[in-house]
């Protein structure tokens, strides 16, 4: 229950920024211009605008727990709004939860609101059969953004907001090419390469929740598929909400 109340508080905040409004004003920006752009990539106008609508999605949710999510702890560290929470029975991985489950379930308001702009966008361009692999495309973005929303909490629970957020950037970037960069480690020397390998294992394997192209060409995914990331995304959250807890809990604020 106190996981949830810290969750409701943080959604409210969080919906309430303008940082939010700003963000949903340019992926509403980035349909429009995708129509515009639509002559010049002859014929191919339908697939631009599932591509970047959805890639669009990903980029700006993530912009929203670069500016939100890396600074929810330290922010109110710095505020000293954090002793008054933790001087009453509030545990300290309730409060990480907490924080965690209200920015989450802030960006799947986004994701949901930008899919179901997009779905509208096709069907005023005749493709609303698109509408299934939309939705199950958007559901895998909010999965993503749950999952990089966990590392934006763990590092902002051991860290300054700068350097959280150049680590969650850090984090976004190698997870989104994790699967090149263990391809890319066998040519390296041994060492070098066992490295890479473990840093790719390590962060969060971004590629599993990318159907765009699927999308693009208005085919659905598989069930396993999507139960696969499902799953994936939970005990990955978890590990990293762990993670976090273990190093918040031997944070003194004294």
């Amino acid at each position: 229950m106190t996981a949830y109340l810290i969750a409701r508080n943080t959604f409210r905040e969080a919906t309430r920024d303008r940082v939010l409004g700003g963000v949903v004003a340019a992926g509403l920006v980035l349909l429009l211009a995708t129509q515009l752009l639509s002559p010049l990539v002859l014929g191919e106008g339908r697939r631009l605008t599932v591509d970047l609508g959805l890639s669009g999605i990903s980029v700006l949710g993530f912009l929203v727990v670069l500016m939100v999510g890396t600074s929810l702890v330290a922010k109110e560290i710095e505020k000293r709004t954090i002793y008054n929470l933790l001087s009453r029975p509030i545990s300290r991985h309730a409060y990480l939860i907490g924080k965690w489950g209200g920015l989450s379930a802030t960006l799947w308001v986004v994701a949901a609101a930008l899919g179901f702009a997009l779905w509208i966008v096709l069907a005023l361009r005749g493709s609303a059969d698109h509408g299934p692999a939309v939705l199950e495309a958007t559901y895998l973005v909010a999965l993503e953004l749950t999952v990089v929303t966990a590392v934006a909490v763990l590092f902002s629970a051991i860290s300054t907001p700068m350097l959280s957020a150049l680590y969650t950037v850090g984090a976004y970037a190698v997870g989104q090419w994790s699967y090149d960069l263990r391809a890319l480690a066998s040519q390296f020397p041994p060492m070098l390469g066992q490295m890479l390998k473990v840093a790719a294992n390590l962060v969060p394997n971004l590629p599993l929740f990318n159907m765009r192209t699927l999308a693009a060409d208005g085919h659905t995914t598989s069930l396993m598929h999507l139960g696969v990331a499902s799953a994936y995304a939970a005990l990955y959250c978890t590990s990293a909400l762990c993670l976090a807890t273990a190093a918040f809990e031997k944070r003194d604020f004294k």
